[in-house]
């Protein structure tokens, strides 16, 4: 599967972005899919993920509240709404896909190629 996620942006704090990520391919839906971001500096931070069918959903606790994760299996597609950003929050967002569940980066076997947010304060 290959995907490809867009939607990232300049936004001032307090502000919102919903990201989307599309997968090319078969199989979308036998996916778990995860976001994640990496921070100048920082190694990959998981921050959502949600499983193929039935769509349960786990967060970085950090991150609960504020973002949420939602798939459109029809339209192949995974989103990350995300609500009163901070400049905390300014990263390169990468969505995820494997056929497994983790909330490790090391274990997702496809990636999108990464949208940068931007949050100023």
């Amino acid at each position: 599967v290959q995907l490809q996620a867009c939607g990232g942006g300049l936004v001032q704090a307090g502000g919102c972005l919903r990201l989307s990520c599309v997968a090319s391919g078969d199989g979308f839906s036998n996916y778990n899919m995860g976001w994640f971001r990496q921070a100048p500096g920082k190694e990959y931070e998981f921050l959502a993920l949600i499983i193929t069918h039935g769509g349960s959903t786990h967060y970085k606790d950090s991150v609960g509240g504020r973002f949420t994760i939602s798939r459109d299996n029809a339209k192949n597609t995974v989103y990350l709404q995300m609500n009163n950003l901070k400049p905390e929050d300014t990263a390169v967002y990468y969505c995820a896909a494997d056929l497994g569940v983790s909330t490790e980066w090391l274990a997702y076997d496809y990636w999108g190629q990464g949208t940068l947010v931007t949050v100023s304060s």
